[in-house]
């Protein structure tokens, strides 16, 4: 009988460098590696196309984390400067994971988590400046959520949307994003896009 593992997450970089979250045993929540987010953020901190009047991003600008699983990429992006975050994710095993992870890290005045469907956000409180998506892989629903986040007020004007995808295959953004970079880290794809809305 094998034993069912758990996917060792930490957070790479900012206040909480080398902090570990807590993560589900099997694979139904797939956290973004520690790699991917490392160079994630690497490129958002060196890109002229991702600075905004508080420098880098995520420093002092709001975050929505869509389909956020253990919250490690909203999570990263507290850790870097981020000054709130919004975890949307509509599976109650992430919900609590998310809930815990952000207890761990003391980033409960910084941080909300909506129980919602990320392709039906709801209308956004406040503009953000990054969004961050990790679906599951094999759906199509990063373009459906990235219309939805726009449509219902999340992105501020030249917001920047970071996607993680399978390396194989396709994707055409919605109208009004623009794709700026494309990386691929082993078995992921990386996308960054501005919203031109």
């Amino acid at each position: 009988m094998s034993r069912r593992r758990r996917t060792a997450v930490r957070i790479v970089g900012g206040r909480h460098r080398g902090r570990s979250l807590a993560t589900p045993v099997g694979g139904d929540i797939r956290p973004t590696s520690d790699r991917s987010r490392e160079a994630i953020f690497n490129i958002l901190a060196h890109g002229d196309a991702y600075r905004t009047e508080h420098g880098a991003l995520p420093a002092g600008v709001n975050v929505v984390d869509a389909f956020a699983g253990t919250g490690a990429m909203g999570l990263e992006a507290l850790s870097r400067g981020a000054a709130h975050v919004t975890f949307i994710d509509n599976d109650r095993t992430a919900q609590a994971l998310l809930r815990q992870n952000i207890a761990a890290l003391k980033e409960t005045e910084n941080a909300t988590v909506l129980a919602r469907d990320a392709t039906a956000p709801g209308l956004a409180r406040a503009p953000c400046h990054l969004a961050l998506l990790d679906p599951p892989y094999r759906s199509d629903l990063a373009g459906l959520a990235l219309t939805a986040l726009a449509r219902d007020g999340w992105l501020a004007p030249d917001a920047v949307a970071v996607i993680e995808l399978p390396a194989k295959g396709g994707f055409e953004p919605p109208a009004g994003f623009d794709v700026q970079d494309r990386r691929k880290y082993g078995r992921a794809q990386i996308l960054f896009l501005v919203w031109q809305g």
